[in-house]
């Protein structure tokens, strides 16, 4: 019996198909075992020994290939054809040794560039050994990830409360998303002006022209720099008699783009259909899992021969012996740093036409488009006749130019025409020396425009120029600055959060060296060296390790208000711009004394007055310079009751309104807004609403005790005791009545016992997610094995991260403790009676652990 290991299941489905009976396929199901997220799971002072751990979830992956395997003659490593694949392999094959479950086992590597029998079948007469000089290249790969993530990251937290996380690669895609936008805000447009006019000569039919020379010399940009000057030229025009100067026709060729890589199908996949680069590789992974297309990961361009001979035969049937070049296009790399090289992106079979294949609406899409492009990579270039004519006033001082192009022969514009879309602009047929007649002639007033924000399109194009990562990560990298609200997408184009903005200004301050760009993309060349075989891995670690160890060592000292005093300045034109003439951006509205500046709290960072604590006016990051619900407070009216003054206020964490205090010294009602009432809405009315929650809703008839409704952080509910109860809108607060509230109190209490209340995300030193749940004795934060009880005055949805790790930690030293108290004699007894026993233990575990 064989065993063949692939990673997930559609491609094991697939692949069975094509082999026979002696053949067992199973998925992996991607890795099997990782880098524990903790301190010390690479160790530069052991030369970069690394501890990997095979999680909980792939142990019994591992446990039904191990049983497969110990009963087979072969084993067969079919991951895919990449870095990332042959470390699939080498990780499992390192489990399965461990394991003991590889005697008398063969063990060949085998890889396919496409999930075709025929393909299959090859790769299965032609095995090969685990590549160890991809493997180590993955290995160095990971290693700098992690030292750079796990070394860079406590240092946010500690010095930048509120910051998620850095990474080698994240950061940099950062910087560009944040330098981009400085550009903008930095942005002072020109005003300038050109002139059209419609134009015939000979009778012809009109056509338009442009000015293009004044008095004798030729306009540039600002030539016509405001109105004044742009009517003046208009009369000008208007009182000249023109005839037809030079006329030039130069027919050009256009020649088809070579097929797909991973980076220009991300990017042309954005252009047309608007997936974004995440959502393209998953639907690109089901096409090459079914045996649709090739491997997507890849720097290639060219095609297999094969593969160029049945895309012509396709070109031929479809459109004509005209479409088809003499002889096949071959196209050659030039990537700055290629990736192990394998074909182009290319359907696995050009018989199968986007019409003759079953599929979803996005895969269908991303098929067709993929057919497109590899099949027009082997037409006819388009021929496009480029026209020209001027026309020139008597005295010569004047020129109008008209510029046209006809598409002669569309070749392989038949299939696939430029995301741009390509004009047919046709100029009627004039002669030279002719007398033209202009009128119409139009003024039209421009401003110069600040460079475009990014969209995923042009940031992984731009990323791949730079030399920067790899394109089969840029999918992950965008989803992370995505999901560690560093960055939004707004109309499609990547704006930075000010969080993702501080995060920069730190690590360009203190961390430049590594935001670099040349640095990123020199780390990425000597990375494809150790591929390559021409540099050692570890080598590579050393020197790295040395000079950024010494980095961070250099900051550890470093005080907040230095932090402070640096991001201030670097971020003070974006939170502190110029409003009116002559004002200080920076005087606080309320005190007219104070100066703003960046603050920093364990939630993050916001502006507040440096004459706190007498004057507590605080505005978040986002909010815009005047913004009365961010910026001054507003007095909504007075309390109908008390005549208590009601005020719109906002704070670190929000808008909120406010009833004053009635005695000195105490504290006043509040509450925030719900994400649903804009502040611009709030009245009078709609605050005393909020200030009279929370509001008792009545008793639970089984037990007496109160049923309250109030908002909390994330939304409106009910609460019964330690039960809370989500309300489907704001304005059932104020109107849920006491058997509705029953009911959903009822739901919830069915479900509970380890009901996720609340996702926190991961926890900041890794391993696994931190939750709030539902427990039978009240609400608890979750992480791994260890639980801890939230005070009674916390409610489940305020709970923060930082609040969570405390908790955790605080209840982790608690038992620890205990338990080591509890055992401590026993332990001691045991290991004296049984010694040798502990010793081979000792080792098994060590075994164990390595895996």
């Amino acid at each position: 019996m064989n065993v063949v290991v692939v990673e997930s299941p559609a491609k094991a489905k697939t692949i069975n198909k094509y082999l026979g009976g002696d053949y067992q396929v199973l998925a992996s199901y991607g890795h099997v075992r990782d880098l524990p997220s903790k301190d010390g799971s690479v160790r530069p002072d052991e030369d970069f020994a690394m501890s990997w751990a095979v999680d909980t979830r792939s142990q019994k992956r591992v446990k039904e290939i191990a049983d497969a395997v110990k009963g087979s003659d072969r084993l067969i490593l079919a991951t895919d054809p990449d870095r990332e694949g042959e470390a699939i392999s080498w990780h499992l094959l390192e489990v399965l040794k461990n394991k003991k479950a590889l005697k008398d086992v063969a063990v060949d590597r085998v890889v396919f560039n496409a999930i075709t029998k025929t393909a299959v079948l090859d790769a299965m007469k032609n095995p090969r050994q685990i590549d160890m000089e991809l493997v180590e290249a993955y290995l160095a790969r990971r290693a700098l990830d992690y030292l750079v993530g796990f070394t860079l990251s406590p240092v946010l937290w500690r010095k930048l409360p509120g910051a998620r996380s850095a990474g080698r690669v994240q950061s940099v895609a950062l910087r560009l998303i944040c330098e981009r936008e400085f550009e903008i805000e930095k942005f002072v447009a020109e005003e300038y002006w050109t002139l059209k006019a419609q134009a015939s000569a000979g009778g012809s039919e009109p056509f338009e022209a442009r000015l293009t020379h004044l008095d004798g010399g030729k306009l540039d940009k600002f030539g016509l720099p405001d109105e004044a000057s742009a009517t003046d030229a208009k009369q000008k025009i208007e009182a000249a008699s023109f005839r037809i100067g030079a006329v030039e026709a130069k027919p050009t060729k256009r020649n088809p783009p070579p097929p797909f890589t991973t980076s220009t199908l991300q990017q042309d996949a954005s252009n047309r259909l608007g997936y974004a680069a995440k959502r393209t590789m998953q639907i690109a992974q089901k096409l090459y899992e079914d045996g649709l297309i090739t491997y997507m990961r890849t720097d290639g361009i060219d095609m297999a021969g094969e593969a160029i001979a049945q895309s012509r035969d396709a070109v031929k049937s479809k459109f004509g012996d005209k479409y088809l070049p003499k002889s096949p296009r071959k196209y050659t790399s030039k990537a700055k740093n290629a990736q192990e090289a394998h074909e182009a992106i290319r359907p696995t079979d050009f018989n199968r036409s986007p019409e003759d294949v079953r599929l979803d609406a996005d895969a269908a899409k991303l098929y067709r488009l993929i057919w497109n492009r590899a099949t027009a990579s082997q037409m006819e270039a388009a021929t496009i006749e480029r026209t020209s004519i001027d026309l020139v006033s008597g005295d010569e001082k004047i020129t109008l130019r008209a510029n046209g192009s006809v598409i002669l022969f569309d070749g392989f514009l038949k299939l696939y025409a430029s995301a741009d879309k390509d004009e047919d602009t046709r100029l009627p047929k004039v002669t030279e020396g002719d007398d033209a007649e202009t009128k119409e002639v139009e003024a039209e007033q421009h401003f110069t425009q600040p460079p475009p924000r990014f969209t995923e399109a042009s940031l992984v194009k731009t990323l791949e120029e730079l030399g920067i990562g790899r394109p089969s990560t840029y999918a992950s990298i965008i989803s992370v600055l995505q999901d560690r609200d560093y960055v939004r997408l707004e109309k499609r184009r990547f704006v930075p959060d000010d969080k993702g903005r501080i995060v920069t200004a730190f690590l360009e301050n203190f961390f430049r060296r590594y935001v670099e760009y040349d640095f990123t993309a020199d780390l990425e060349e000597k990375l494809d060296k150790v591929s390559a075989g021409d540099l050692d891995w570890k080598a590579l670690l050393d020197a790295f390790w040395k000079e950024f160890s010494a980095s961070v060592d250099d900051i550890g000292d470093l005080r907040i208000g230095q932090v402070l005093d640096a991001l201030d300045e670097a971020l003070g034109p974006h939170f502190f711009q110029q409003t009116e003439e002559g004002k200080d951006p920076r005087l606080c509205p309320k005190c007219g004394e104070g100066r703003l500046s960046l603050k920093l709290s364990r939630y993050g960072a916001f502006i507040g007055c440096s004459n706190y604590p007498e004057c507590k006016y605080t505005r978040p990051l986002s909010a815009e310079e005047g913004d009365d619900a961010a910026g001054g407070d507003v007095e909504l009216g007075a309390d109908p009751e008390t005549g208590a003054a009601i005020w719109l206020k906002t704070g670190r964490f929000g808008p909120y309104v406010e009833r004053e205090a009635q005695e000195e010294g105490a504290k006043p009602d509040r509450s925030s807004l719900p994400k649903t009432w804009p502040p611009d809405t709030i009245d009078l009315e709609k605050a005393l609403r909020l200030l009279k929650l929370p509001r008792e809703v009545g008793e639970h008839p089984e037990d007496g005790d109160m049923i309250t409704a109030a908002l909390g952080r994330y939304g409106p509910y009910v609460k019964h005791k330690s039960i809370y109860a989500n309300l489907d809108s704001i304005e059932e607060v104020f109107e849920v009545g006491l058997n509705r509230a029953v009911a959903l109190i009822a739901e919830k209490k069915a479900k509970r016992g380890g009901q996720v209340l609340k996702e926190l995300g991961e926890h900041p030193d890794g391993g696994g997610p931190v939750n709030v749940m539902e427990g039978r004795y009240g609400p608890y934060v979750k992480h791994k094995k260890t639980n801890a009880t939230l005070p009674k005055d916390v409610e489940p949805g305020d709970v923060t991260m930082e609040q969570a790790v405390t908790l955790l930690a605080e209840k982790a030293s608690k038992g620890g403790k205990k338990k080591a108290a509890k055992k401590k004699p026993a332990a001691k007894k045991t290991a004296a009676k049984k010694k040798p026993a502990a010793k081979k233990a000792s080792g098994g575990s060590k075994a164990a652990a390595s895996d």
